[in-house]
């Protein structure tokens, strides 16, 4: 039974051996993932650029967190979903576009973030 299976280092680090794995699959297979990371990265970019507060940072990087966290969500559940059935099912359908719309949803919240944080910035420099 796994509850009964004892603790081991060395299968804990093969954990991290298969989440890497799967971040790396993200990043090669998934061109939003990809798009994610350039606006992830201009982000924290601009923090260091603009020298943002701490609790602005903590808001940068969990928004990117979340983006970054529910991508993986969507793209694990439209995996499974098209090895199940490449057929047009309707509540296979309807599981990938909610995946897709928390991912959506995440996003658009992120640049609003973003925007409180670094449009006054920005607008100082004019």
């Amino acid at each position: 039974m796994k509850g009964q299976e004892k603790f081991s280092f060395k299968k804990r680090l093969e954990s991290f051996k298969y989440a890497f794995s799967g971040l790396a699959t993200l990043f090669k297979e998934e061109h939003n993932a990809r798009i994610h990371l350039v606006f992830a990265l201009a982000a924290i970019a601009l923090g260091f650029v603009f020298s943002i507060s701490v609790y602005e940072w903590i808001a940068i990087l969990l928004c990117v967190a979340l983006v970054f966290s529910l991508e993986i969500v969507n793209s694990a559940i439209e995996n499974l979903a098209d090895r199940i059935t490449k057929d047009n099912d309707s509540y296979i359908r309807k599981a990938k576009d909610l995946a897709a719309a928390a991912v959506l949803v995440a996003a658009i919240f992120s640049v609003i973030i973003g925007a409180i944080i670094f449009l006054p910035k920005l607008l100082d420099l004019i």
